[in-house]
């Protein structure tokens, strides 16, 4: 499941806020550890804009031709 930013900010401060151990709040939550450290290492880097969703999908690939380059015949 995707979370929007703004939901992965309001469990990154919910986790902040809880008087229980991270592990504790992130199982009664049923977030992985290791995504919401994740969430959290992109959210200490850049604030809450670093948290929107990246594009999966690389923007170029290493093989393709270029459209410049006229094909061989």
């Amino acid at each position: 499941m995707r979370y929007p930013a703004s939901e992965k900010l309001e469990i990154i401060r919910v986790v902040e806020q809880s008087h229980l151990p991270t592990k504790l709040t992130l199982d009664k939550l049923g977030i992985a550890r290791r995504t919401f450290y994740r969430w959290y290492d992109r959210y200490l880097e850049g604030g809450p804009e670093a948290l929107a969703d990246r594009p999966s999908n690389p923007s170029r690939v290493w093989n393709r031709i270029p459209e410049a380059i006229p094909a061989c015949a």
